[in-house]
């Protein structure tokens, strides 16, 4: 394996350094801009600047990238009463290189929709929405534990044509049992066929919220211990015969008085059957933990990952990751390190270096 030089690891360690010290401190308040008492607009960001090593598992090399993992515009706000919309834009992984080729802007529209809040109890969504049926699936990418998702949590995306796990169409939601019960379930276009008469994909989803309830359309990753979370769901996901069935439970809680826990499980089981034949049957496994120290600001971070396919071991690996996060201003300013390993079943193992700086504010 070819390895990165010290030279050039300690210019992405000092030039990440340098942007983080140089960033401007978090605004304490949304900036608003409010037309009357049902209608107003808010605007923000997602930037995830990344640095990476990629270790090839068939060759004796390490591909290096720099690069923009997330470029986002955010827009939100209300145009009536209980009436809100979020939209957002994005150029994922601009920069990186594939083939000898860097990525293009490829700028996406990634999420468009409104939400009509008719009760707590009973909320309806519709646009471009984010349909996956797992907890990592439905975290918002601004506030993860980790650098970035778990490697199986959207499998699911290509087979069903969706953008980035997205997908047009309708969904009612709502959280009754003095919100300790959530529920979801949605209708989307999923894959067209070419006569364009193919049946819609159809998902539903399970939440019972034990403690606190974390009700944002995009579940939270880690509250830094701003919020008491122990909470259990399941899913299922289906069209035509292609079915996926998942079950997760995710846990955010302070510990003492400077100190909080946030960590999850997701079970995926995807099965394309005759309708996504890529997608062949398997079970998919997602472990993360983390533990924020708040006078120091730091997050030492941990993930495990498998992918298991039913009949044969040609696919089968797990993957596993350490790492920190220095949260300097939270979720507005952060910059995370991690180093992992890629581990096939059938072929040599590739280590993982990645470094990942973050600058958000909605």
């Amino acid at each position: 394996m070819r390895r990165p030089s010290l030279d050039t690891v300690r210019f992405g360690l000092a030039g990440a350094l340098l942007v983080l010290a140089l960033a401007g401190v978090r605004a304490d308040a949304q900036a608003v801009i409010r037309v009357n008492d049902d209608v107003s607009f808010k605007f923000g960001l997602l930037l995830q600047g990344q640095a990476e090593w990629q270790e090839s598992s068939v060759a004796d090399d390490t591909a290096q990238n720099l690069f923009l993992r997330r470029a986002r515009i955010l827009v939100g706000g209300s145009i009536a009463k209980n009436v809100t919309f979020f939209f957002e834009t994005d150029s994922p992984n601009y920069g990186k290189a594939a083939a000898g080729t860097k990525t293009g802007s490829g700028m996406i529209v990634q999420d468009a929709f409104l939400t009509w809040r008719i009760a707590d109890e009973f909320h309806v969504d519709g646009g471009m929405i984010l349909t996956g049926i797992a907890h990592n699936s439905l975290q918002s990418a601004a506030s993860l534990i980790s650098v970035d998702y778990g490697s199986y949590s959207f499998l699911y995306s290509g087979p069903t044509q969706n953008v980035v796990g997205r997908d047009s169409g309708f969904q009612v939601r709502g959280y009754p049992l003095g919100k300790k019960l959530e529920y979801r379930v949605g209708v989307w276009a999923g894959q067209r066929n070419a006569s364009g008469n193919q049946a819609f994909r159809t998902t539903a989803r399970l939440q019972y919220n034990f403690l606190d309830a974390d009700t944002g359309f995009f579940y939270t990753g880690t509250s830094l211990g701003k919020k008491k979370i122990f909470a259990i769901g399941a899913g299922c996901d289906a069209q035509k015969d292609y079915k996926s069935y998942a079950a997760d439970a995710y846990v955010d809680l302070p510990v003492g008085t400077g100190g909080a826990v946030s960590g999850q499980i997701d079970w995926i089981r995807y099965d394309g059957g005759t309708t996504f034949t890529a997608l062949p049957k398997q079970d998919t496994f997602f472990l993360e933990g983390g533990y924020y120290i708040k006078s120091a600001r730091v997050m030492p971070f941990f993930t495990y990952s498998t992918k298991d396919l039913a009949g044969t071991d040609a696919g089968d690996e797990s993957r596993w990751s350490v790492g920190l996060g220095y949260m300097a201003f939270g979720h507005n300013v952060n910059v995370k390190a991690a180093y992992g390993k890629i581990d096939p079943r059938n072929r040599s193992s590739a280590d993982q270096f990645t470094i990942q700086l973050q600058g958000f504010y909605f």
